[in-house]
Protein backbone atom coordinates (compact mmCIF):
# COMPACT_ATOMS: atom_id res chain seq x y z
CA UNK A 1 0.00 0.00 0.00
CA UNK A 2 1.65 3.48 -0.80
CA UNK A 3 1.57 5.26 2.54
CA UNK A 4 0.86 8.64 1.38
CA UNK A 5 -2.78 7.15 0.62
CA UNK A 6 -3.12 6.87 4.31
CA UNK A 7 -1.76 10.26 5.18
CA UNK A 8 -3.50 13.33 5.91
CA UNK A 9 -2.22 16.04 4.26
CA UNK A 10 -3.30 18.54 6.99
CA UNK A 11 -0.63 16.65 9.36
CA UNK A 12 2.14 17.25 6.30
CA UNK A 13 1.09 21.04 6.83
CA UNK A 14 1.09 21.02 10.61
CA UNK A 15 4.82 19.42 10.27
CA UNK A 16 5.76 21.59 7.90
CA UNK A 17 4.76 25.37 10.38
CA UNK A 18 6.26 23.27 13.37
CA UNK A 19 9.45 22.99 11.28
CA UNK A 20 9.61 25.86 10.56
CA UNK A 21 8.64 27.97 13.73
CA UNK A 22 10.82 25.53 15.79
CA UNK A 23 8.12 25.48 18.17
CA UNK A 24 4.56 23.74 19.17
CA UNK A 25 3.21 27.08 20.54
CA UNK A 26 4.36 29.31 18.04
CA UNK A 27 3.22 26.63 15.22
CA UNK A 28 -0.53 26.96 17.17
CA UNK A 29 -0.51 30.67 16.68
CA UNK A 30 0.25 30.66 13.61
CA UNK A 31 -2.41 27.96 12.32
CA UNK A 32 -4.37 29.38 14.60
CA UNK A 33 -4.69 25.76 16.66
CA UNK A 34 -4.21 25.03 20.44
CA UNK A 35 -1.18 24.29 21.76
CA UNK A 36 -2.69 20.28 22.14
CA UNK A 37 -4.19 19.90 18.94
CA UNK A 38 -0.79 20.72 17.20
CA UNK A 39 1.12 17.81 19.47
CA UNK A 40 -1.69 15.44 18.59
CA UNK A 41 -1.03 16.25 15.21
CA UNK A 42 2.56 15.87 15.22
CA UNK A 43 1.98 12.64 16.86
CA UNK A 44 -0.48 11.15 14.68
CA UNK A 45 2.06 11.85 11.77
CA UNK A 46 4.97 10.10 13.54
CA UNK A 47 2.64 6.67 14.22
CA UNK A 48 1.91 6.59 10.87
CA UNK A 49 5.76 7.43 9.30
CA UNK A 50 6.56 5.03 12.44
CA UNK A 51 9.55 7.42 12.83
CA UNK A 52 10.32 10.17 15.39
CA UNK A 53 10.26 13.45 13.69
CA UNK A 54 11.45 15.89 16.54
CA UNK A 55 13.36 15.84 19.49
CA UNK A 56 11.30 17.94 21.79
CA UNK A 57 12.70 19.52 25.55
CA UNK A 58 11.27 21.72 27.70
CA UNK A 59 12.74 24.69 25.59
CA UNK A 60 12.98 23.67 22.03
CA UNK A 61 11.66 21.27 19.50
CA UNK A 62 14.68 20.19 16.81
CA UNK A 63 14.46 18.11 13.72
CA UNK A 64 15.43 14.44 13.63
CA UNK A 65 17.27 13.31 11.06
CA UNK A 66 14.32 11.13 9.68
CA UNK A 67 12.53 14.88 10.19
CA UNK A 68 15.19 16.67 8.24
CA UNK A 69 14.68 14.63 5.18
CA UNK A 70 10.96 14.60 5.38
CA UNK A 71 10.91 18.83 5.54
CA UNK A 72 13.21 18.67 2.51
CA UNK A 73 11.04 16.25 0.54
CA UNK A 74 7.82 18.26 1.62
CA UNK A 75 9.67 21.59 0.43
CA UNK A 76 10.53 19.89 -3.19
CA UNK A 77 6.85 18.69 -2.89
CA UNK A 78 5.29 22.17 -2.21
CA UNK A 79 7.52 23.87 -5.31
CA UNK A 80 6.31 21.02 -7.52
CA UNK A 81 2.81 21.60 -6.79
CA UNK A 82 2.93 25.30 -7.14
CA UNK A 83 4.80 25.27 -10.16
CA UNK A 84 2.25 23.10 -12.06
CA UNK A 85 -0.44 25.14 -10.48
CA UNK A 86 0.70 28.17 -12.24
CA UNK A 87 1.51 26.89 -15.66
CA UNK A 88 -2.46 25.86 -15.21
CA UNK A 89 -3.37 28.72 -14.37
CA UNK A 90 -1.39 30.59 -17.37
CA UNK A 91 -1.98 28.20 -19.44
CA UNK A 92 -5.92 28.95 -18.91
CA UNK A 93 -4.91 32.49 -19.04
CA UNK A 94 -3.82 32.40 -22.59
CA UNK A 95 -7.22 31.51 -23.74
CA UNK A 96 -8.67 34.15 -22.74
CA UNK A 97 -8.76 38.09 -21.42
CA UNK A 98 -7.77 41.07 -23.47
CA UNK A 99 -4.20 43.05 -24.26
CA UNK A 100 -3.69 46.05 -26.09
CA UNK A 101 -0.33 47.05 -27.94
CA UNK A 102 0.84 50.03 -29.71
CA UNK A 103 3.29 50.25 -33.08
CA UNK A 104 4.99 52.47 -35.69
CA UNK A 105 2.60 52.05 -38.35
CA UNK A 106 5.14 50.92 -41.14
CA UNK A 107 6.06 47.67 -38.68
CA UNK A 108 2.50 47.54 -38.27
CA UNK A 109 1.37 47.01 -41.44
CA UNK A 110 4.68 45.14 -42.58
CA UNK A 111 5.39 42.17 -39.83
CA UNK A 112 2.36 42.16 -37.64
CA UNK A 113 -0.36 41.01 -39.99
CA UNK A 114 0.76 37.39 -40.52
CA UNK A 115 1.68 37.00 -36.07
CA UNK A 116 -1.08 38.53 -35.62
CA UNK A 117 -3.48 36.38 -37.67
CA UNK A 118 -1.80 33.20 -36.24
CA UNK A 119 -2.17 34.32 -32.73
CA UNK A 120 -5.93 34.98 -32.98
CA UNK A 121 -6.14 31.82 -34.49
CA UNK A 122 -4.62 29.72 -31.50
CA UNK A 123 -6.42 31.78 -28.97
CA UNK A 124 -10.07 33.03 -29.78
CA UNK A 125 -11.04 34.53 -26.96
CA UNK A 126 -8.51 37.17 -26.91
CA UNK A 127 -9.34 40.51 -27.24
CA UNK A 128 -6.44 42.74 -28.81
CA UNK A 129 -6.21 46.16 -29.44
CA UNK A 130 -3.70 47.35 -31.76
CA UNK A 131 -3.25 51.46 -32.03
CA UNK A 132 -0.73 52.82 -35.03
CA UNK A 133 0.90 55.37 -32.96
CA UNK A 134 4.26 57.96 -33.59
CA UNK A 135 6.92 57.44 -31.25
CA UNK A 136 5.78 60.51 -29.12
CA UNK A 137 2.50 59.14 -28.45
CA UNK A 138 3.63 55.60 -28.63
CA UNK A 139 6.44 56.39 -25.29
CA UNK A 140 3.22 58.47 -23.41
CA UNK A 141 1.11 55.24 -23.91
CA UNK A 142 2.77 53.07 -22.95
CA UNK A 143 3.94 55.69 -19.52
CA UNK A 144 0.11 55.45 -19.02
CA UNK A 145 -0.29 51.86 -19.33
CA UNK A 146 -2.71 52.21 -21.89
CA UNK A 147 -1.13 49.73 -23.96
CA UNK A 148 1.14 46.38 -22.44
CA UNK A 149 3.80 46.85 -25.04
CA UNK A 150 4.96 48.67 -28.39
CA UNK A 151 6.95 48.13 -31.22
CA UNK A 152 8.89 51.39 -32.41
CA UNK A 153 11.86 53.08 -32.89
CA UNK A 154 14.91 52.27 -30.37
CA UNK A 155 15.45 54.42 -27.49
CA UNK A 156 17.39 55.67 -24.83
CA UNK A 157 14.66 56.46 -22.05
CA UNK A 158 15.73 55.04 -19.20
CA UNK A 159 11.24 54.13 -17.92
CA UNK A 160 11.57 51.80 -21.25
CA UNK A 161 13.27 48.78 -21.93
CA UNK A 162 14.27 48.60 -25.37
CA UNK A 163 14.54 44.61 -27.25
CA UNK A 164 15.89 45.62 -30.87
CA UNK A 165 14.34 42.82 -33.33
CA UNK A 166 15.54 44.19 -36.82
CA UNK A 167 17.95 46.88 -37.99
CA UNK A 168 17.42 48.72 -41.23
CA UNK A 169 19.14 51.37 -43.17
CA UNK A 170 17.79 54.75 -44.79
CA UNK A 171 17.32 55.32 -48.27
CA UNK A 172 16.90 58.09 -50.21
CA UNK A 173 13.72 58.02 -52.79
CA UNK A 174 15.33 60.46 -55.69
CA UNK A 175 13.43 61.27 -58.76
CA UNK A 176 15.34 61.49 -61.77
CA UNK A 177 14.62 65.23 -62.33
CA UNK A 178 17.37 65.77 -59.02
CA UNK A 179 19.74 62.98 -59.82
CA UNK A 180 21.67 60.74 -62.13
CA UNK A 181 19.45 57.80 -61.78
CA UNK A 182 22.15 55.45 -62.43
CA UNK A 183 23.56 55.89 -59.11
CA UNK A 184 23.23 53.90 -56.60
CA UNK A 185 24.33 55.84 -52.92
CA UNK A 186 23.68 59.54 -52.46
CA UNK A 187 25.19 61.35 -49.47
CA UNK A 188 22.97 63.48 -47.39
CA UNK A 189 25.19 66.80 -48.82
CA UNK A 190 23.69 66.12 -51.74
CA UNK A 191 20.29 65.63 -50.88
CA UNK A 192 20.49 68.57 -48.87
CA UNK A 193 20.52 70.49 -52.04
CA UNK A 194 17.14 69.46 -53.07
CA UNK A 195 13.42 69.63 -51.38
CA UNK A 196 13.71 67.17 -48.73
CA UNK A 197 9.79 66.17 -47.80
CA UNK A 198 9.64 65.35 -44.11
CA UNK A 199 7.47 63.32 -42.15
CA UNK A 200 6.10 65.34 -38.71
CA UNK A 201 8.29 66.66 -35.94
CA UNK A 202 6.80 63.70 -33.09
CA UNK A 203 8.10 60.97 -35.01
CA UNK A 204 11.63 59.09 -35.13
CA UNK A 205 12.34 59.25 -38.39
CA UNK A 206 12.00 63.50 -38.01
CA UNK A 207 14.48 63.23 -35.43
CA UNK A 208 16.67 60.80 -37.50
CA UNK A 209 17.16 63.32 -40.46
CA UNK A 210 17.23 66.42 -38.09
CA UNK A 211 19.80 64.95 -36.31
CA UNK A 212 22.34 64.07 -39.05
CA UNK A 213 22.12 67.10 -41.31
CA UNK A 214 22.83 69.31 -38.26
CA UNK A 215 25.61 66.75 -37.36
CA UNK A 216 26.83 66.86 -41.27
CA UNK A 217 26.63 70.67 -41.10
CA UNK A 218 23.88 71.40 -43.72
CA UNK A 219 20.09 72.59 -43.92
CA UNK A 220 17.67 72.57 -46.56
CA UNK A 221 16.00 75.62 -47.26
CA UNK A 222 13.24 73.69 -48.68
CA UNK A 223 11.22 71.14 -46.69
CA UNK A 224 7.94 69.91 -47.34
CA UNK A 225 6.20 67.95 -43.68
CA UNK A 226 3.63 65.39 -43.71
CA UNK A 227 2.11 63.07 -41.53
CA UNK A 228 1.71 59.85 -43.75
CA UNK A 229 5.04 58.00 -45.00
CA UNK A 230 2.69 56.79 -47.78
CA UNK A 231 2.01 60.43 -48.79
CA UNK A 232 5.73 61.24 -48.51
CA UNK A 233 6.84 58.38 -51.19
CA UNK A 234 4.23 59.43 -53.19
CA UNK A 235 5.15 63.24 -53.32
CA UNK A 236 8.72 61.73 -54.13
CA UNK A 237 7.42 59.73 -57.61
CA UNK A 238 6.25 62.33 -58.09
CA UNK A 239 9.06 64.46 -57.89
CA UNK A 240 8.45 67.02 -55.36
CA UNK A 241 11.01 66.38 -53.24
CA UNK A 242 13.36 63.45 -51.82
CA UNK A 243 12.02 61.54 -49.33
CA UNK A 244 14.11 59.50 -46.53
CA UNK A 245 12.81 56.11 -45.55
CA UNK A 246 13.57 52.88 -44.32
CA UNK A 247 14.22 49.78 -45.97
CA UNK A 248 11.03 47.66 -44.87
CA UNK A 249 8.69 50.15 -45.46
CA UNK A 250 10.11 51.32 -49.40
CA UNK A 251 9.71 47.54 -49.70
CA UNK A 252 5.93 47.35 -48.61
CA UNK A 253 5.42 50.29 -50.92
CA UNK A 254 8.14 49.70 -53.84
CA UNK A 255 8.31 52.98 -56.45
CA UNK A 256 8.65 52.98 -60.08
CA UNK A 257 9.76 56.15 -61.28
CA UNK A 258 12.03 57.24 -58.45
CA UNK A 259 14.70 55.43 -57.65
CA UNK A 260 15.72 54.17 -54.03
CA UNK A 261 19.61 54.79 -52.97
CA UNK A 262 21.43 54.26 -50.11
CA UNK A 263 22.13 57.62 -48.24
CA UNK A 264 25.84 57.73 -47.12
CA UNK A 265 28.04 60.00 -45.15
CA UNK A 266 27.42 58.80 -42.41
CA UNK A 267 25.65 55.40 -43.74
CA UNK A 268 22.62 55.06 -41.30
CA UNK A 269 21.26 52.58 -40.00
CA UNK A 270 17.96 52.81 -37.08
CA UNK A 271 16.52 49.80 -34.80
CA UNK A 272 13.17 49.31 -34.21
CA UNK A 273 12.55 47.26 -30.60
CA UNK A 274 9.53 45.57 -28.42
CA UNK A 275 9.26 48.44 -26.01
CA UNK A 276 8.26 47.88 -22.52
CA UNK A 277 7.07 49.76 -19.80
CA UNK A 278 10.31 48.73 -16.82
CA UNK A 279 9.49 46.85 -13.78
CA UNK A 280 5.76 46.16 -15.08
CA UNK A 281 5.09 42.32 -15.55
CA UNK A 282 3.27 41.61 -18.65
CA UNK A 283 0.05 38.89 -18.17
CA UNK A 284 0.68 35.74 -19.52
CA UNK A 285 -1.14 36.43 -23.34
CA UNK A 286 0.52 39.74 -23.13
CA UNK A 287 4.14 38.36 -22.94
CA UNK A 288 3.42 35.07 -25.16
CA UNK A 289 2.71 37.34 -27.55
CA UNK A 290 5.41 39.45 -27.03
CA UNK A 291 8.05 36.93 -27.32
CA UNK A 292 6.39 35.92 -30.50
CA UNK A 293 6.86 39.08 -31.95
CA UNK A 294 10.46 39.10 -30.86
CA UNK A 295 11.45 35.67 -32.43
CA UNK A 296 9.49 35.83 -35.66
CA UNK A 297 10.45 39.46 -36.75
CA UNK A 298 14.00 38.14 -35.99
CA UNK A 299 13.63 35.11 -37.57
CA UNK A 300 12.15 37.33 -40.91
CA UNK A 301 14.62 40.01 -40.65
CA UNK A 302 17.91 37.77 -39.94
CA UNK A 303 18.90 40.47 -36.85
CA UNK A 304 21.74 39.94 -35.25
CA UNK A 305 22.52 41.59 -32.02
CA UNK A 306 25.73 42.64 -33.02
CA UNK A 307 24.70 44.75 -35.52
CA UNK A 308 25.03 48.61 -35.09
CA UNK A 309 22.42 51.24 -35.25
CA UNK A 310 21.41 54.95 -34.56
CA UNK A 311 19.43 55.67 -31.32
CA UNK A 312 16.51 57.98 -32.12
Amino acid sequence: MDIINDINLRLLQTFLVVASEGSFRMAGEKLSRAHSAISIQIRQLEEQLQVKLFERTTRSVKLTEEGAKLQESLRKAHFEIQHGLREIREAADLKRGQLSLASSSHVASVHLPSILTEFVSQFPEVAVTIRELTSTDLYAALRMQEVDFAIGPHGTDQAFEFIPILVEPLHAVVHPRFLNPSKDTVTWREIAGFPILLPAPQTAMRRIVDKVLNDVGVESPNRYQFIHAETIIAMAEAGLGIAVQPGTRLAKHPTTTARVMTLTDPHIRRAMSLIRLKNRVLSPTARYLADKIVAEVRRVTGYSPEEDFIVS
